[in-house]
């Protein structure tokens, strides 16, 4: 891991709702790769993957999300909407404004969840898509349900969240927060204090935590999404198939929340193959696994 690596600049643009933080690197007619972080992390997840696919000939597009970095709303009357179809369609708008007509899609976490929903529902726009832990797509209904006891505690974070306290709490602490999440999520990855702070600082977005908590209370229906996402969600409903080519990746030492290999196979209806990244990878695989996951992306149009 490189702790001195950095992104050479940033730009912006309107796209939608949203004036993005994006970077934008590499040969500006190559085929595109467009790379979707995580909570709690940023663009820098991307910081040693994007050099090796520009590198290769990629136009390389990392946007900060909704809620973190740069990336602020036009209207400050906007809904602060974390729900995970509000986010897709962040991608599309972003793709839509960059004349960006097909991509391959890549993320982990929140960025995964995206991807997958962006290759769900508009596979024209998806050439092909790299997803760490699988296929994420889920619903209210779904997320009703209660777990057994073990897989209810890793969520901890979530019903923390679901309080006025959690949501006092994480705007404290929020680096606090973010770093545990990245300890518990990654407990092999040895990152230091330079690498976490050059993340934490997209989490200073003054719409940080409204997204945060809107995000994980929307999941257990204890917020409203928008109207305007309404039939995209009803979509996202039924678990929609995953069509395009797609290579799904897991570190061996995921420590957080995710679904097992065979769990979702069946839900990638194209050219379809899963890895496991060896060596105590965790949750950031991207960051801790830069070169399996550029290879990952390398390798799914040739599936």
């Amino acid at each position: 891991m490189n702790t001195d690596a950095s992104f050479a600049s940033l730009r912006q643009i309107n796209a939608g709702v949203l004036n993005v933080g994006y970077v934008d690197a590499g040969p500006a007619e190559g085929p595109v790769v467009v790379l979707l972080h995580g909570w709690p992390y940023d663009i820098h997840s991307f910081v040693e993957v994007t050099p090796i696919l520009s590198s290769a000939g990629y136009r390389v597009i990392v946007p900060y999300l909704r809620g973190y970095g740069t990336t602020r709303f036009l209207s400050s009357a906007a809904l602060r909407n974390g729900q995970q179809s509000a986010l897709a369609r962040d991608t599309i708008d972003l793709m839509d404004v960059l004349k960006i007509q097909k991509a391959t899609l890549g993320g982990f976490d929140w960025g995964a969840r995206t991807a997958d929903i962006t290759a769900a529902l508009w596979p024209e726009r998806c050439k092909a898509l790299v997803s760490v832990s699988g296929y994420l797509i889920g619903n209210q209904e779904a997320g009703k349900v209660p777990l057994p006891p073990k897989a209810e505690f890793q969520w901890w974070y979530q019903y923390y969240f679901a309080t006025d306290r959690g949501r006092a709490g994480y705007d404290k602490y929020r680096r606090d927060f973010a770093k545990l999440i990245w300890q518990l999520a990654s407990p092999k990855w040895n990152f230091d204090e330079a690498t976490f702070d050059r993340s934490a600082a997209a989490f200073d977005n003054p719409d940080h935590v409204s997204i945060v908590i809107h995000n994980y209370r929307w999941r257990l229906g204890l917020a409203e999404g928008e109207a305007r996402y309404d039939e995209l969600e009803k979509r996202l409903a039924a678990a929609p198939n995953i069509t395009v080519p797609t290579i799904t990746l897991e570190g061996d030492a995921n420590g957080a929340p995710h679904p097992e290999p065979n769990a979702y196979a069946k839900k990638f209806f194209g050219r379809y193959a899963h890895r496991t990244i060896d060596g105590g990878v965790g949750h950031n695989l991207p960051q801790e696994a830069p070169q399996a996951f550029a290879q990952a992306v390398k390798d799914v149009e040739h599936l």
